[in-house]
C-alpha cells in the first residue's frame, strides 16, 4: 500500500511526465522539483531536470516525439 507521501510523489511524477512529453519545460520542471521535495534523492526525477535544462538550452526538432538520445557515451 503507498503512503500519502509516495501517491503525490507519483502525480507530480506523472503531471511531469506529461508536460515534458508536451514540450512545456517549465511546468515539468515544477512538478520534477516537487516530486524532489518529497522524495530528495529520487533519480528519475532528476534525470528528467537534467534532460529539460538541456531542452530549454537547445530545444528538439520539431517532429520530437519525446525521446532522449545521447550524444554522448
Amino acid at each position: 500500500m503507498l503512503s500519502e507521501a509516495q501517491k503525490q510523489m507519483l502525480q507530480y511524477y506523472n503531471e511531469g511526465l506529461a508536460l515534458y512529453k508536451k514540450r512545456d519545460w517549465d511546468g515539468a520542471l515544477a512538478s520534477f522539483r516537487r516530486v524532489l521535495e518529497i522524495i530528495p534523492d529520487d533519480g528519475p526525477s532528476r534525470l528528467y531536470i537534467d534532460r529539460i535544462e538541456a531542452y530549454k538550452l537547445n530545444p528538439p526538432a520539431d517532429d520530437w516525439d519525446g525521446v532522449f538520445v545521447f550524444t554522448t557515451k
